[in-house]
């Protein structure tokens, strides 16, 4: 029996779920019904709109053209009536002429005649009719102002709606993921001339192969793209992959999106690991600053807390720090804090192969500063490049301005102008580790070591601050540098 009411709890529960789904598919139905009344209205006052617009146009070419007309007319009008002026004046002259010269003849006084034929002969040589032109001087043709429109009207007759574009593809061939840009290329399965411009979307992501459907990281869109490519500048790596699709779009609809596809973005990326950082600095994710009272607060916290006044004694100084805390479970395994004046903070993430870049970037006026990187099993006491575990660049602002590469104890000063940023790679496999003017790429300093042990990113800092930029790809000119200073390398010739 309870088997029977089980399985019928069952059906009604499958059940429920299509009525569910029923009514959700229902209700879609009917919001569907109102869009395609009110997107039909729409369309068709935008359609209204585009004739109107169209026969405005032509009013407008009509009222043109009939203006040159009447131009024309009005200056041929003149020019003929001009013509036709002077023409009558000429006329009326030469009549004029000629009934002067028929009564001369019939004139009787033989006296006179010479004289009034000689006056009538200058008359003659002097009259307008001789120096008329017998042409018209405009035709009156007016066929030139003609149009055919057969051709626009074939164009008008093939009017038609606008189709919705193909989707592009996404040629993975030529899309290319280098110095943290991104470019992506695609292309039409089809020729189509009414393409106005494309839109992009992309998002990170942690997962590999084809886009899921639920992701926390939102799309982000790039509108307006007028190429069938586009490159995305300056990005930070922070997730593994990046997920891609893109849309063609005419003056009246968008088309489908292509298939999504899913590009690798291999980068570096780590945080400060704050339980390891000395008491007197205050780590926030990526950025670092020196805070004098740090270990003293820590230390009057932890007394008050225990209920103890007593003051401080060698043992429970600042310079001597605090018992160090529980160590977090990691798969690393835990360490103690770093103390004492090892001012230092490790990262999180270790290193066991490859090559890796990161940037750091500090205030000028901090008193000291050094980013490198170390084994895991750098003493809490030991400063970074005074032990064999440890390899660093050093700048110290305090009493005399110095600019070095230090390992085990053994300090190289370098000949360059100390930058703001510094861009460190390092090597694992072919045991190098350099450092550059992250702005300029120049080439700083090489250490060549054969590292035993994994390392993390390691940094030191006295009175001042500094902030770390990861998620970053090596860069290409990095990349170039590296290979032409492979055999020799004249920035480390004392140090190793």
């Amino acid at each position: 029996m309870e088997d029977q009411r089980d399985a019928l709890r069952k059906i009604i529960t499958t059940l429920a779920i299509k009525n569910e789904e029923i009514q959700s598919f229902i209700y879609s139905l009917k919001h569907m019904l109102l869009n395609v009344e009110a997107n039909s209205a729409k369309v068709q006052e935008e359609l209204e709109a585009e004739f109107q617009s169209l026969l405005s146009v032509l009013e407008e070419l009509k009222e043109g053209m009939l203006m040159k007309i009447k131009q024309d007319r009005a200056s041929r009008t003149y020019e003929l009536q001009n013509q036709l002026a002077a023409c009558t004046r000429a006329l009326e002259s030469s009549e004029e002429l000629l009934e002067t010269a028929n009564q001369t003849l019939q004139a009787t006084d033989s006296e006179d005649f010479p004289q009034a034929a000689k006056q009538i002969k200058d008359g003659v040589t002097m009259a307008p009719a001789f120096r008329l032109s017998l042409k018209a001087k405009v035709s009156d043709n007016m066929s030139h102002l003609m149009v055919d429109f057969a051709q626009e009207r074939q164009m008008l007759q093939a009017l038609k709606f606008l189709p919705v574009p193909s989707a592009p593809v996404i040629d993975l061939a030529e899309s290319l993921v280098a110095d943290n840009c991104v470019t992506l290329v695609w292309r039409m399965p089809d020729e189509d001339s009414k393409i106005d411009h494309y839109v992009l979307e992309y998002r990170r992501t942690n997962f590999e192969g084809p886009p899921r459907l639920k992701e926390d990281q939102p799309w982000m869109v790039i509108e307006g793209i007028r190429q069938t490519e586009y490159t995305l500048t300056g990005l930070k790596f922070d997730m593994k992959y990046m997920n891609f699709r893109v849309k063609a779009c005419n003056k009246a609809v968008a088309g489908e999106f292509s298939e999504p596809v899913t590009l690798e973005t291999p980068a570096f990326m780590f945080r400060l690991d704050a339980s390891t950082s000395h008491q007197n600095l205050r780590v926030d994710d990526l950025s670092v600053e020196w805070d004098a009272m740090g270990g003293k607060v820590q230390d009057i916290k932890a007394r008050e807390k225990d209920g103890k006044g007593r003051t401080a004694s060698p043992v429970n100084s600042p310079a001597r720090g605090t018992p160090s805390p529980k160590r977090m479970p990691s798969s690393r395994g835990g360490r103690d804090r770093f103390t004492a004046e090892s001012y230092t903070v490790l990262g999180d993430t270790l290193i066991d192969g490859g090559d890796h870049y990161w940037e750091v970037r500090y205030e000028p006026d901090s008193k000291a500063f050094g980013v490198g990187v170390a084994y895991r099993s750098l003493g809490r006491f030991e400063q970074l490049g005074k032990t064999a575990a440890s390899w660093c660049l050093h700048v110290n602002n305090w009493l005399q301005v110095s600019f070095t590469a230090k390992h085990a104890n053994k300090v190289k000063v370098l000949d360059a102008p100390v930058p703001d940023c510094l861009g460190v790679h390092c090597d694992f496999h072919q045991g190098l580790l350099s450092f550059y003017n992250a702005r300029t790429k120049q080439l700083l300093h090489t250490f060549k070591a054969k590292f035993t042990q994994p390392l993390l990113p390691a940094f030191t800092v006295w009175c001042g601050t500094f902030q770390v930029t990861t998620g970053l790809q090596v860069p290409s000119s990095v990349r170039c540098l590296q290979k032409r200073d492979s055999v020799t390398s004249s920035s480390n010739t004392s140090l190793t």
